[in-house]
């Protein structure tokens, strides 16, 4: 079973606390291994707030560098997280930056995004480093809705495109998602919320996830950009009807406030500002 600290202490997760305890999202991972076609691949936009955008990229290094002075500033900050601005699970970044957050920080609660893809490969390696939450985005259970959503998938080195990316992309999520929660890893559901495309198919997401045992699910608008710029994105009173219908199925998150790769502090507090000269640990 999931411990408690795990939950209460984690502001995504916990509600009561999100305008009590802060996070930290390391931006030391800018590899993707899918393109989505909701994605723009820039992320160095200091201007805009949306999940993958980062000012600058870190080395594992300079991120714990950067770590100690945010925490020797804020006391409120009780989880680091690697969100991007690609897929953390295809950076090998990742991985050494969360030992030495282990090594340098070992009281945070330390939590991983990833789109899922290679979650069954390294979900071992996940539970070594003690990652306590786990949030992977899924959009479809359905390979014929995902081959809308997807452009292509890339795994082992071959590119797959179509309902074979499709396809490999939901197997491995299944088999992670699964894998992680009988790891003990709280696992958090985004689901991108796509009028016309996946709009009719998220109850059937959330059925899912709950017999997986998915702690949380998070509908998120599309913002609008990419393939899908032309797109509308759902009304206010849309997402909230959809979270209303599905909350029958699985707890809903409703203070998301997409955030940024390099995100600091109380959600919906951000400060995304990395100064170059900190962040390469010079004076």
């Amino acid at each position: 079973m999931w411990c408690e600290q795990k939950i209460t202490e984690h502001p995504c997760l916990n509600k009561e606390v999100a305008g009590k305890k802060g996070r930290v999202h390391l931006p030391v991972a800018p590899r993707c291994n899918i393109k989505c076609r909701y994605c723009s691949q820039k992320y160095d936009c200091a201007n805009e707030n949306r999940p993958g955008v980062a000012s600058t990229l870190l080395k594992p290094w300079q991120a714990i560098y950067r770590l100690k002075e945010i925490l020797e500033k804020d006391e409120r900050i009780s989880v680091v997280g690697i969100a991007g601005p690609g897929d953390p699970l295809a950076n090998k970044e990742t991985f050494e930056t969360f030992r030495l957050v282990n090594e340098h920080a070992p009281g945070l609660l330390k939590c991983l995004s990833t789109n899922g893809l290679l979650l069954p490969d390294y979900i071992e390696e996940i539970k070594v480093l003690r990652i306590d939450s786990l949030t992977v985005t899924v959009n479809a259970v359905d390979p014929t809705i995902g081959n809308q959503i997807y452009d292509w998938v890339l795994y082992k080195g071959q590119i797959l495109r179509g309902l074979s990316g499709a396809s490999k992309l939901l197997s491995n999520q299944l088999m992670g998602i699964e894998a992680a929660v009988k790891h003990g890893i709280v696992v958090k559901v985004n689901t991108v919320l796509i009028p016309g495309i996946n709009d009719h198919h998220v109850s059937e997401i959330a059925r899912v996830m709950r017999d997986l045992g998915v702690y949380v699910m998070n509908i998120m608008p599309l913002i609008p950009q990419a393939d899908f710029a032309h797109l509308t994105p759902p009304s206010p009173e849309e997402l909230l009807r959809i979270r209303q219908q599905n909350r029958v199925f699985i707890p809903q998150m409703d203070h998301c406030r997409q955030c940024r790769a390099d995100a600091i502090g109380l959600l919906g507090e951000e400060e995304s500002n990395y100064d170059q000269k900190i962040c390469c640990g010079q004076q």
